[in-house]
């Protein structure tokens, strides 16, 4: 068989151009992926951006629940001490009646007109002795912690620990009564006073749990006969709700 010659071109620009336009694609794909990527980017920090919205609303939302209630136990507790009020005025109004009658009994003189109307410069003067405001220990407790909270709301560490040491003398006492060195605090130990005693408000909420000072202010101390588990169940559960409450202190009425 005769060999025939062929004419083969080595320079020809055949393969650079597959090459290149290989190279092109390549380039169109990174392109379309960055784009991609970017487009999912964008999506993703729109949704990151609507949680945070949605907890933003959430976390106003529970703010105002709580300032609800806040204010709520407010103005029930103001209605209380109104009614309280009330009662004792009609009180003292009946008891003024009572005596004026009495005195006339004994005077011989006939019964007073009822149109006549007790002195109201008296009525006045007895009423001034009367307490305006009747707190109960819960509240009274509450009031403390949250001024102690407020006093010292910059070292969140310093109140919580506060907290927990009060929250340990008083679960000692409600657990053992009858053991004195649970019920004797030394106030000039250094561990108790960097915890509670140096802080405004600690010892005061142990004082309405009943700690009296005693022996030249050189101890608190809560007397066996002076111990109310009820006060000290209170006082525990108000400690509890500070700790828990991450609002505790900052909402004021």
């Amino acid at each position: 068989m005769p060999l025939v010659a062929v004419d083969i071109n080595l320079d020809s620009p055949q393969l650079f151009d597959i090459t290149e336009q290989m190279k092109m694609k390549a380039q169109e794909l990174r392109n379309k992926e960055h784009k991609k990527k970017e487009v999912e980017e964008k999506k993703l920090e729109r949704q990151r951006e609507k949680e945070r919205i949605r907890a933003s609303k959430d976390l106003t939302e529970a703010k105002r629940i709580l300032e609800s209630n806040e204010k709520q136990r407010y103005l029930a507790l103001k209605k209380k001490e109104k009614e309280e009020e009330k009662r004792a005025r009609e009180k003292i109004v009946k008891k003024l009646e009572h005596d004026k009658v009495e005195r006339r009994s004994r005077l011989g003189l006939p019964p007073e007109s009822p149109s006549v109307k007790p002195s109201t410069h008296l009525l006045q003067e007895k009423t001034t002795s009367l307490p305006l405001k009747s707190v109960t220990n819960a509240e009274q407790m509450r009031e403390c912690l949250r001024s102690l909270k407020r006093n010292h709301q910059n070292d969140g560490a310093r109140v919580r620990r506060a907290f927990e040491t009060l929250l340990i003398y008083v679960g000692n006492i409600a657990k053992n009564p009858d053991e004195e060195k649970f019920r004797k605090i030394r106030l000039t130990n250094p561990l108790f006073q960097d915890r509670v005693g140096n802080l405004r408000g600690g010892m005061e909420f142990l004082e309405l749990c009943g700690f009296e000072r005693t022996e030249g202010d050189e101890f608190l101390y809560l007397p066996d006969d002076k111990v109310n588990m009820e006060l000290l169940n209170t006082a525990g559960s108000e400690l509890k709700s500070a700790m828990t409450n991450p609002f505790f202190g900052l909402l004021s009425v």
